[in-house]
């Protein structure tokens, strides 16, 4: 009988791209080990180590490693991950919308790519800046450094950037050579990588319990049903019925057919996640680095700790945010009521004029509930943390931010498999349903 995971490596094109995207992805976790020239492996463990469970800096550590898949703490090639790219990239995305002149050139043809280029030029000052910063975070960690300052920061500086730059090309080529979105990926990787280690914690806490065996197994149920949840709304879709008139073009007849558009529940997916963690992020390890040196600083790196209620409720506004701007700038009503017209097409029960109205209101009450949805999805690791007493790297990695992107990234890579062996005749992965891609 045939075998889909079998197929899927009897088709060369399809096991190709596998085996770039796994090559990429070993590539990134090598370099997510390899140090900074100039760097004190061991001091660095004892420094870590010691402030494990002294609040906020210990907390930051742990959350900017999250997005790196631990290359934070290891002060790694890629120690800052993709997070300045995705920061980078939702800064041009604003402009966009601010300038209607950049917007002109983005709709241009070749548009798209000059976009890029810009994004990468932005990427490169958003990287001089944070391994400055990172510079100065080491030279309050005592003997880390085994060189003199000056020379440690130029060589942590091009080095951190050089990463940066080279991770931002990976994701690229992973998207174009590849199995689903790069940059998602390289997220995906970093978190699954730091999984081991989170479940060897957990044993390890239960075996001295520390932790209650009942709680342990109300949350690992509780986090089973929310993946469920998550996967069930992700895939849940609004249409919108849409009918063609009928057009007779010289002999032929064009037209004339019932469709419909399809509106996710999530239109936006876990994009409004990761933009709203990379914006708390990047002032969060300013504030955390440059607060051994300044006392505001190390103040708002306090209160804005990964764990109190200001980060929660600024985290969730950013979501519910970036769901909405995220939504406009993909799915335009605008747009897709002039397609439908220039096509012939109409709404029933609505009239021709207010179908950018009409198309609006769907997706203004489609969009909040799913972006609250996500903020809730989002804060529960903290609530976790704080009700149940589970380990904060634990509860990071099994709910949700982690959760959402897991969930969406196997999702968008697994209905991108599913495509090449439908195209290639073959039976697709899943055998009841069908894998919709989340377009991440």
């Amino acid at each position: 009988m045939a075998n889909p995971l079998i197929d899927v490596f009897r088709i060369k094109d399809l096991r190709e791209r596998i085996i770039f995207t796994i090559t990429m992805l070993m590539i990134f976790r090598i370099g997510a080990i390899l140090p900074i020239p100039g760097i004190n492996i061991n001091a660095l463990k004892l420094y870590f180590s010691a402030m494990k469970n002294t609040g906020g800096a210990a907390a930051l550590t742990e959350y900017i490693d999250f997005f790196t898949g631990g290359g934070f703490s290891n002060f790694s090639v890629f120690m800052l991950g993709i997070m300045p790219y995705i920061s980078m990239s939702i800064i041009m995305q604003l402009l966009l919308l601010v300038f209607p002149k950049l917007k002109k050139i983005s709709e241009q043809e070749g548009g798209r790519k000059k976009i890029q280029k810009y994004t990468r030029y932005g990427t490169v000052i958003v990287c001089l800046l944070q391994p400055y910063v990172v510079t100065v975070y080491a030279r309050n960690i005592p003997e880390a450094i085994t060189m003199s300052y000056w020379a440690y920061s130029i060589i942590a500086i091009v080095t951190v950037t050089t990463g940066t730059i080279l991770l931002m090309w990976m994701g690229e080529q992973i998207t174009q050579r590849g199995v689903g979105n790069g940059i998602s990926l390289i997220i995906f990787a970093g978190i699954v990588a730091r999984m081991p280690k989170a479940f060897y914690q957990l044993f390890q806490m239960v075996k001295a319990r520390e932790l209650n065996v009942v709680f342990v197994i109300i949350v690992l149920a509780m986090f089973v049903g929310v993946i469920a949840l998550v996967v069930y709304e992700q895939q849940g879709q609004r249409k919108i019925p849409v009918n063609y008139a009928k057009r007779v073009i010289g002999r032929k007849m064009y037209g004339g057919q019932n469709t419909y558009i399809p509106f996710k529940i999530n239109p936006s997916g876990v994009i409004p996640v990761i933009f709203a963690s990379s914006v708390m992020a990047f002032p969060l390890q300013i504030f955390g680095n440059l607060g051994v040196k300044y006392r505001w600083m190390a103040e708002l790196a306090y209160w804005y700790r990964p764990t109190g209620f200001l980060y929660l409720i600024t985290y969730s506004l950013l979501i519910v945010f970036f769901a909405y701007f995220y939504t406009q700038v993909t799915l335009n009503p605008i747009e897709i009521a002039k397609q439908i017209r220039e096509n012939g097409g109409s709404i029933p029960g609505i009239r021709t004029e207010n179908i950018e109205s009409h198309l609006q209101r769907i997706l203004s009450r489609i969009i909040l509930p799913g972006s609250l949805f996500l903020a809730f999805i989002a804060i529960i690791p903290t609530i976790i943390q704080i009700l149940f007493g589970f380990p904060a790297e634990l509860s990071m990695l099994m709910g949700g931010t982690s959760l959402l992107i897991m969930v969406g990234v196997d999702l968008d890579t697994m209905a991108q498999i599913e495509g090449h062996l439908k195209m290639h005749h073959h039976d697709g992965i899943v055998r009841k349903g069908k894998l919709r891609s989340r377009n991440l």
